[in-house]
């Protein structure tokens, strides 16, 4: 960027270029900070970041006092229990259907 203002204006007019630059961002804050007070917009900002700052805050504390990991854990196990109670009746009753299978398969050998 620099070596391409360089090339447009010169070596000799860069320095009063950059200040000139300068000068007009410096004025264009100064400009943007004036409307900011004049529409009250200064005092909106502010007033977010507060209310901001408040409600993290507010949900660090939360997060503090409400420790749901014994509840949590509870139902896990709970689940867990029976989900294996269902895989224990399934497996129970793949064996017993094999079973009848054999059964029903001798008997028909046997006619």
């Amino acid at each position: 960027m620099l070596l391409i203002a360089f090339l447009v204006v010169g070596p000799k007019d860069l320095p009063r270029v950059a200040r000139w630059l300068g000068r007009m961002v410096r004025k264009l804050r100064l400009m943007i900070r004036e409307v900011k007070k004049e529409t009250g917009w200064d005092d909106l900002e502010k007033e977010y970041r507060s209310t901001r700052a408040d409600v993290n805050q507010t949900i660090r504390d939360i997060k503090k006092d409400v420790d749901i990991t014994p509840e949590l854990k509870g139902a896990s196990a709970d689940i867990n229990q029976s989900v294996n109670s269902v895989r224990d009746e399934l497996q129970q009753a793949g064996k017993d259907i094999r079973e009848e299978t054999k059964e029903i398969e001798k008997e028909a050998m046997k006619s």
